[in-house]
């Protein structure tokens, strides 16, 4: 059964979708299950910064990969691939349809695509490293070019780093390093459906959010979470919790290095980024099919995709993204 996916920037209404399409999908004995695909909605307690949807308003849709990892932990993507294809496989078992959601690019292709995660070797990369304090950068970099002249078109000859981890891979694989980079190629069948507005309408959308988020008690979330050198009263947030947007700029006002206008300024600059980087991402590939996330028949078109992808009657490109004028919102929760 074709995995069905919702993707795109944040504030664009994907958690709702998701959960529309999760109920229409659904088949007795066979209710459709939601992946989720948002690399911080993994933490757990990190709910009102994420807009991850509480648990009272899921329809009885059962959720997976939420709450996974206590937010001290570092989480990475070849945890999730492992954990969430595991997740798909089980859905499947059962005969019912999978709904993943989520902006998080890379999370998203690591799930859906062809996407390898060669291991390390101390022993391998420490020889590397010497060999380039040794003989330098510009020396190891002709020896990519030689094993693997397209990663070495992409590297440069002075970025040492991503040079040693390109000659560690292909010592370890045996491989080209190219050959492990993520592939437009999906593991199983699927349709990627994209939620897009134009830049007024999103940022429109984008404020709205924050505006909530702070009502709904982002400080206090923050707060019980971060560690007391952090400014909180809890346990600590790790590194890469630290670095989601809404958690990282509520950081320095709890410890009093800034105001709580600068804070929120800085939670919807921040998000605006966010966003663009996540259209920046999806846009660049040509089988997302983007439909207007203000449009009051999203449901039935997002369905009609669905139905389209089942029959295999979808065009190999999905289009390119929304940008013209929107009218009023959809009235769409403006969530993940």
């Amino acid at each position: 059964m074709i995995v069905v996916a919702v993707v795109g920037p944040t504030a664009t209404g994907k958690s709702d979708l998701a959960l529309d399409l999760a109920e229409a999908l659904s088949r007795p004995g066979a209710p459709a299950e939601i992946v989720n695909a948002d690399a911080y909605q993994l933490y757990r307690g990190m709910d009102v910064g994420t807009a991850k949807v509480p648990a009272n308003e899921r329809r009885g849709i059962v959720h997976h990969q939420l709450d996974v990892f206590d937010p001290l932990e570092d989480s990475s993507v070849a945890r999730y691939q492992a954990a969430a294809r595991a997740d798909l496989d089980s859905i499947a078992a059962r005969g019912a349809r999978a709904v993943v959601v989520g902006g998080s690019g890379l999370y998203v292709r690591a799930l859906l695509d062809q996407m390898d995660f060669p291991g390390t070797d101390p022993a391998v990369r420490a020889g590397l490293e010497e060999r380039a304090e040794r003989e330098g950068s510009r020396a190891l970099h002709a020896e990519l070019d030689r094993l693997d002249p397209q990663a070495a078109a992409s590297i440069g000859p002075h970025n040492t780093r991503r040079i040693v981890r390109a000659l560690e891979v292909i010592a370890i694989t045996g491989r080209p390093f190219t050959a492990n980079l993520p592939r437009q190629e999906y593991v199983r069948p699927a349709v990627q459906i994209g939620l897009d507005c134009d830049r007024a309408a999103l940022d429109a959308r984008v404020a709205g959010r924050v505006e909530r988020m702070w009502d709904d008690g982002l400080v206090a979330e923050v707060r019980g979470l971060a560690g007391p050198d952090q400014g909180g009263t809890g346990a600590g947030l790790g590194t890469t919790a630290a670095r989601a947007v809404g958690y990282a700029e509520v950081l320095p006002l709890l410890r009093g290095e800034a105001t709580e206008a600068d804070v929120r300024a800085e939670i919807t600059a921040g998000t605006r980024r966010l966003a663009r980087k996540q259209m920046g991402w999806f846009g660049r590939d040509p089988r997302v099919q983007w439909l207007d996330a203000a449009a009051g028949d999203l449901r039935e078109q997002a369905l009609a995709v669905v139905a389209a992808a089942d029959a295999g009657t979808l065009p190999e490109a999905g289009g390119r993204p929304v940008r013209r004028s929107l009218g009023s919102s959809s009235g769409h929760r403006l969530g993940s």
